[in-house]
């Protein structure tokens, strides 16, 4: 009998786990071990943030996996062995012959902008932020991107994009400015410079203005200060955290210079441990281009599929090994109902080779799609 300890009921973790029951006998034990009871489907808490989604319609509970024969560990993990492949959550051991370590990134709100600001990036903050939203009735809504890197490269835009039309139906667009900030030279910088010259271009087509290489410093009240000296009022912040490595992670050897999980193979996600692998956001994949790859849960859903497919072949002792390619595709909501498309390799030399799609009613039906089906088919 062997056991898969999986780090995380995110998406990375819940597709190793799923696609693993497929493909291993029942006398193996698969164990999900996550803080959170519930999975919640990021994408949409774009559509939460603007009152297109109800918290409940977005998040399903981890232990239904147990209906599939996957153990479910609801706890902290105070500490993690990649030597032993073991984990201490709530001070019990689990040891594990393989072991997938798909924790994302460990959201860091800064005080002073969670006292002011919402993070959409979290269920309460993208709820907290919709019932903030519906009392403005006019001024300047400010998006900022506290740090980098920041998973869902796209977000920050889409967020911007859904408040302008937001603003719109309400009838409110002329009494409302709606401000974007980040530290970025562009949006989505790493797909190449046409494909972010495409997204600005989108963005300021709505009267959104937009403000790249702007890094936040601090902040005073109601008012934004940027390491380039620019000060930036607001009414109404809704705010990227700060993303990093989390701690438990982080103490370990697995942490490279990036100061996220270095991969040993980036085609199968193995780390320099034995029978140890790391997908999705906790890691830091270097492309040609000079940039790691994006954080977004489109490789973490990708990775997980090689790893299961491959730790499956490991235990059965047949099958094929497969490999992650760097294939991948994002969804961008403009609003009205309608959203484009980004699709392409990202592994692909010397630049990726990523084709924007113009936007259109039938991308958008595909991400309403994508998110039913995922929350139906993982739970």
């Amino acid at each position: 009998m062997k056991t898969i300890l999986i780090l995380g009921g995110g998406v990375g973790g819940v597709v190793t786990a799923n696609e693993l029951r497929k493909k291993i006998g029942k006398e193996h034990k698969i164990i999900v071990i996550d803080k959170e009871q519930k999975h919640v489907f990021a994408p949409s808490l774009l559509w939460l943030m603007v009152g297109l989604r109800k918290p409940e319609k977005i998040s399903r509970e981890l232990n239904r996996l147990q209906r599939k024969g996957i153990e479910f560990v609801n706890g902290e993990i105070e500490k993690v062995n990649p030597y032993e492949k073991s984990v201490v959550v709530n001070g019990k051991t689990y040891i594990g012959d393989y072991m997938v370590i798909s924790l994302g990134t460990e959201l860091v709100k800064p005080p002073e902008l969670e006292a002011v600001g919402y993070s959409f990036y979290s269920l309460e903050g993208a709820q907290l932020f919709w019932e903030a939203l519906q009392d403005f009735k006019g001024g300047k809504v400010a998006v900022l991107v506290s740090s980098m890197p920041f998973k869902c490269p796209a977000a920050p835009y889409e967020a911007a994009l859904l408040l302008s039309y937001y603003f719109e139906k309400k009838k409110l667009r002329d009494k409302v400015e709606v401000e974007l900030y980040s530290p970025e030279p562009g949006p989505m910088g790493v797909a190449g410079k046409e494909l972010s010259a495409a997204v600005r271009a989108l963005v300021e087509s709505k009267g959104i203005k937009y403000f790249p290489e702007h890094q936040y410093s601090t902040i005073n009240g109601n008012s934004l200060a940027f390491s380039n000296g620019t000060k930036a009022d607001f009414g109404l912040l809704a705010y990227v955290p700060k993303h990093q490595c989390p701690k438990v992670i982080s103490d370990t050897d697995l942490v490279g210079e990036s100061a996220w999980v270095q991969l040993k193979n980036r085609e199968t996600m193995e780390t320099d441990f034995q029978d140890v692998f790391a997908i999705g956001d906790i890691t830091s994949i270097p492309l040609a281009v000079g940039k790691p790859l994006p954080k977004a849960g489109v490789f973490a859903h990708y990775q997980a599929e090689v790893v299961a497919n491959n730790i499956g072949v490991a235990v059965n002792g047949k099958g094929d090994l497969k490999t992650f390619t760097g294939n991948g595709e994002c969804f961008i909501e403009i609003g009205q109902g309608k959203a484009g498309l980004a699709r392409g390799n990202f592994y692909a030399e010397p630049m990726p080779k990523i084709k924007m799609y113009q936007p259109g009613f039938h991308w958008h039906a595909g991400k309403v799609l994508f998110e039913k089906d995922f929350l139906r088919r993982w739970f």
